[in-house]
């Protein structure tokens, strides 16, 4: 039965005394100059497995997690208890290596953080995944268990360029992001036109108590303007006409304008894209994908089109 080791790799106990144990700090070292050389943990984990190296007594069993705490362990340079092992030099690029992996694999920038906090599925209303991290096969898709994939590779660039593109479309064109709605709306249900009724009647008959009728009307005065219902729709459409006035045509996505604007990001199964403004308008732009493989974000065939039809001029 395999042993947990009590002492990090590359050591051994002589007469009370943790010393180099020379076979050991050989496997050691040369696990540093592999990961310098470019291998990654899992294959060093491997390259150690397959040539039966023993990681603990009656053990040849190595992964990934292993190798990365024996490049982090500061023991390697020794201290009070442990004789150094690796100098200080090729410890710290192993480690610098170390940092820059873990954040380029693992860090997006601020600007792609709120692209993806506003991007959701058309077809189920969940929040799209953005898997891939900070590298270029990063791609989008739909991880709802009940939903399905994308039919599709999505890349940053196709949601970024069409993102712009609408942007560029509405800065060129306000007109696209117009609501119709009204900004007041007044709907009675029957409740409220059956108290209406009887109030009418109460103050038609000749015998009508005054104190009660007006009782009635209060609760009437309540109930209608429970049905009353405000849209902020016209504010906000006022509010991104204002901010789009102030710019000209983009070359590059402002995120700012972006935050500003944009409510969220619909991405359907078939590459369609939607812009949904904060007064609640969609803007449609279609990705085309090529047959080599690249991807363009542009609107489908020479115009932008919104959720009612319209188009620039």
């Amino acid at each position: 039965m395999a042993k947990n080791r009590v002492i990090p790799f590359g050591y051994c106990m002589k007469n009370g005394k943790i010393t180099v144990d020379f076979t050991e700090s050989k496997v050691v070292i040369r696990i540093f100059e592999e990961y310098l050389n470019g291998s990654s943990l899992q294959q060093i984990a491997k390259l150690m497995a397959s040539e039966k190296i023993k990681y603990s007594e009656g053990s040849d069993l190595w992964n990934k997690n292993i190798i990365k705490r024996i490049i982090e362990n500061e023991k390697y340079l020794g201290t009070d208890k442990y004789p150094q092992i690796i100098s200080e030099k090729f410890f710290n690029q192993a480690n610098e290596k170390r940092a820059s992996n873990a954040t380029s694999v693992c860090v997006i920038s601020e600007d792609l953080q709120e692209i993806r906090n506003r991007t959701y599925c058309l077809e189920c209303g969940h929040r799209l995944s953005r898997i891939g991290g900070n590298c270029r096969c990063a791609k989008w898709d739909c991880r709802n268990p009940h939903c399905y994939r994308l039919e599709y590779q999505l890349t940053d660039q196709m949601i970024i360029g069409s993102v712009l593109t609408v942007l560029n479309a509405a800065i060129a064109n306000p007109s696209l992001i117009e609501n119709s709605s009204e900004i007041s709306v007044y709907s009675p249900t029957a409740d409220v036109i059956r108290k209406q009724n009887e109030i009418n009647q109460m103050i038609d008959s000749a015998q009508g108590n005054f104190e009660r009728i007006k009782s009635e009307i209060f609760k009437l005065a309540e109930m209608k303007y429970g049905c009353c219902s405000y849209d902020e729709s016209s504010h906000k459409t006022a509010q991104i006409r204002g901010l789009l006035e102030n710019y000209e045509q983009l070359n590059s996505l402002d995120i700012g304008l972006f935050k500003s604007c944009v409510n969220r990001i619909w991405i359907s199964h078939f590459c369609t894209i939607e812009v949904e403004f904060i007064n609640g308008v969609h803007i449609k732009n279609i990705t085309e994908r090529k047959d080599e493989n690249e991807h363009s974000a542009k609107c489908d065939g020479n115009s932008c089109e919104s959720s009612d039809g319209d188009k620039p001029q």
